[in-house]
């Protein structure tokens, strides 16, 4: 800043509590703090202000809060699935035995075809159940809340 240009309060008051800081630290002693807090509060322009900080140590910014890395890939303990998918296949042959003519209307084939038919559906519903499950664990994961509670942004 230009040392002619007039200051506000806010730098009045920016001043004097980082000389209360250093007085705290131990930097400045109570006649040194009283004497400069007062020059602090008549200073007109920066120039005013910028010898009563001059000997002390400008403020060391904090280091940044390491934020933690979103999960790149899914979990260690999750199993990736290797090879064909079995449900679909097995879904898939019970489809074609229930849709094969029976052949003389043979009530073993009948009863096998209704317990067939309860099984597929029965596969179907815990296929959605299983699907909107795993869309639950994932946003559980990816929200962070595995880790004590949400993730702080």
């Amino acid at each position: 800043m230009d040392d002619h240009i007039r200051v506000s309060d806010a730098d009045r008051e920016r001043i004097t509590s980082r000389l209360r800081e250093h007085f705290a630290e131990g930097r400045l002693t109570s006649d040194e703090l009283d004497e400069r807090v007062s020059a602090a509060l008549n200073a007109k322009t920066f120039g005013d202000l910028r010898p009563l900080m001059a000997d002390l140590p400008e403020p060391v910014p904090a280091a940044p809060r390491a934020s933690h890395p979103r999960p790149t890939g899914p979990p260690n303990w999750v199993a990736h699935r290797r090879g064909p998918r079995l449900m679909p296949l097995l879904m898939l042959v019970a489809l074609v035995a229930l849709l094969a003519p029976a052949g003389g209307g043979w009530l073993v084939l009948g009863l096998f075809k209704v317990v067939l038919m309860v099984w597929l559906v029965g596969c179907l519903v815990g296929a959605f159940a299983l699907a909107g499950w795993r869309r639950k664990m994932r946003r559980y994961w990816r929200d962070g809340y595995h880790q004590h509670g949400p993730r702080d942004l």
